[in-house]
């Protein structure tokens, strides 16, 4: 997905809005967000300043929307930044608190909701939990990947070459911000990913990204090119070198706490629930799906274990390769989206599929799909294959089988969040067009996999629902575990053994799980966000003909972009309170 969205706490740090006007559907960018008989004449002004001071404070969010002015720019992560960063949201919250709703149009009261609670998200990561001071990801998933310049063909070589020649010349500054606002003791899961990053990070700078600029016919752009790289590899080397001198003092005080898990959920997301009451929603979703899982494996493997059937469902590899394999799944997919009344998709845009390049090959799968202000470029899946160094038997087991990539391919593309991006880029909402929230993506791209499933995909066939419900069981299990890391006292060790015992995860999957539910405590949000989905779109649907309904309920939800979802729940149920609703409740 976007930048924004590849951690809970990378996403929380950058979530933002921008854009100078919203969409008509067709491209054009020329609309205001209301009639200019309508509302408050004062809020569109109060929008474009909003939008026009956050891009100066996140100018890495910016060039990831395809603002291309500010590249090369780096946020200022001195203690005087991050102060300016606050001031500007508490102040944004307090002046659109001024406009009432009695003066405002419907659409306008809609965004300034909107505003207000993305607005108290980024505080909460700033302040409450004071993730500048205390965690790596902060920085890590914070604009310190040049991915951008070198992913999307926004400009020709040399000049993205330049943008990230000016980029290198601002990390080492960033670095020694870094440096300086890190306190420590820290956790030992939150070095560990600090150093894997930090020197993932001085890696990349050194060799790949050259590599990628390599055919660039220029020796003194090469040149500066290849020292700009050097000192910002040296300032990430550095600085992972440093963090990795903390191990020793290594403590394990990652818990948020439950004021403040339950805090992270209001601002965030607008979820307001005790926690008890949660906890429990997850625990019946998760019986739920092992006993689909216990049901699928009867059929598809008798007699066997809960563990020897998903084994035999993992064996059964694509045997053109995952690359060519979810090629060949994408218009199956979409054809089935068409023939069923599934959800619209607008545009004509497509989804390229690739072998993930060597400089971001972390993530297993991805999507990339571009920002709403660039213009002509593809959206592009990108697939990891295993590394040729690693032993024969461990590059077959990093080889997903056939319908883990399905559903994997359903969930990053369709009619996952390639699906989701072509509506958002086409809200009506300037606010839709550039703020996701982890929630609302992460859980709509969650629920369309269960979705496909109960639509009818593979016609009930069992290997592909054990596909799924592995992948649904990974996310329960994430769900419990922020909820036990955080306010239950659980420990990393009890959260990998959960992740193996109750979610038939693999030991290395489970490992890597449970270290990411301490520094991404929202990583709860995939679950989280299918079932207020699943939720409202039984109760929407229940007076439009049910079934029948879908298509237009999934049409109307993507409009809106991507704001909190009990928000949407409001608008799309004229209800008058914005509030988070579950099944069962």
């Amino acid at each position: 997905m976007r930048k924004a969205l590849l951690t809970g706490i990378a996403l929380a740090a950058l979530a933002t809005m921008g854009a100078c006007s919203p969409s008509d559907g067709n491209g054009n960018t020329d609309l205001t967000i209301v009639d200019k008989q309508a509302g408050d004449p004062k809020w569109t002004p109060f929008v474009d300043d909003f939008i026009a001071g956050w891009f100066r404070l996140d100018p890495g969010f910016a060039v990831y929307q395809g603002k291309h002015e500010f590249d090369g720019q780096l946020p200022d992560w001195t203690d005087a930044g991050l102060a300016k960063q606050k001031a500007f949201l508490h102040q944004a919250i307090q002046s659109a608190q001024h406009f009432t709703p009695e003066t405002l149009s419907p659409q306008q009261r809609f965004e300034r909701d909107y505003l207000v609670q993305v607005a108290k998200g980024k505080l909460f990561w700033l302040e409450d939990a004071d993730s500048p001071h205390t965690n790596p990801a902060y920085y890590v998933g914070g604009g310190l990947d040049p991915n951008v310049y070198i992913a999307r063909n926004y400009a020709d070589k040399p000049t993205r070459m330049k943008a990230m020649i000016a980029f290198f010349g601002q990390v080492p500054t960033a670095a020694a911000a870094i440096r300086a606002n890190l306190k420590t003791p820290m956790p030992r899961s939150f070095i560990d990913y600090g150093v894997a990053g930090f020197n993932g990070l001085g890696d990349f700078y050194a060799g790949d990204a050259r590599q990628a600029f390599a055919d660039v016919d220029d020796k003194g752009l090469q040149q500066q090119f290849a020292d700009a790289s050097a000192k910002a590899a040296k300032a990430m080397h550095d600085l992972g070198a440093w963090l990795a001198s903390q191990k020793a003092s290594a403590n394990t005080d990652f818990a948020l706490g439950s004021e403040r898990f339950s805090k992270m959920l209001s601002a965030t997301e607008g979820v307001d629930i005790p926690l008890d009451q949660l906890e429990a929603i997850g625990k019946a979703d998760l019986a739920k799906n092992q006993a689909a899982l216990k049901q699928a494996c009867a059929q598809f493997a008798p007699g066997a274990t809960i563990v020897a059937c998903t084994a035999k469902m993992k064996a059964n590899k694509p045997p053109e390769g995952p690359v060519a394999a979810a090629r060949k799944q994408i218009p199956e997919l979409r054809d089935f989206v068409v023939s069923h009344d599934i959800v619209s998709i607008p545009g004509t845009e497509e989804a390229k599929v690739e072998e993930s390049p060597p400089y971001n090959r972390q993530n297993s799968a991805y999507i990339d799909p571009p920002g709403p202000f660039d213009k002509g470029i593809p959206s592009v899946y990108y697939i990891s294959p295993p590394d040729p160094a690693w032993p024969k038997q461990v590059q077959l087991d990093f080889i997903p089988a056939k319908d883990d990539l399905l559903f994997t391919t359903i969930h990053e593309v369709m009619p996952g969040h390639f699906v989701q991006f072509l509506h958002a880029n086409r809200s009506p909402s300037i606010f839709g067009q550039l703020f996701v929230g982890y929630a609302y993506a992460e859980g709509w791209a969650h629920y369309a996999e269960q979705m496909m499933w109960d639509a009818g995909y593979s016609d009930g066939d069992p290997e592909v629902h054990i596909g799924q419900l592995s992948n649904a069981l990974l996310r329960d299990c994430r769900f419990l575990s922020a909820i036990g890391l955080h306010t239950k006292g659980m420990t990393q060790d009890q959260s990998r053994q959960m992740f193996v015992d109750e979610c038939y995860q693999d030991e290395g999957t489970a490992r890597q799980q449970a270290a990411r539910g301490t520094y991404d405590p929202a990583y709860l949000n995939y679950t989280l966000g299918k079932l207020m989905i699943l939720r409202l779109r039984d109760d929407w649907t229940a007076s439009r003909g049910g079934r029948k309904a879908w298509k237009a309920f999934h049409d109307q939800f993507l409009s809106y972009g991507g704001p909190p979802i009990p928000l949407v729940r409001q608008a799309m149920m004229d209800e008058p309170t914005a509030r988070a609703l579950f099944p069962g409740q």
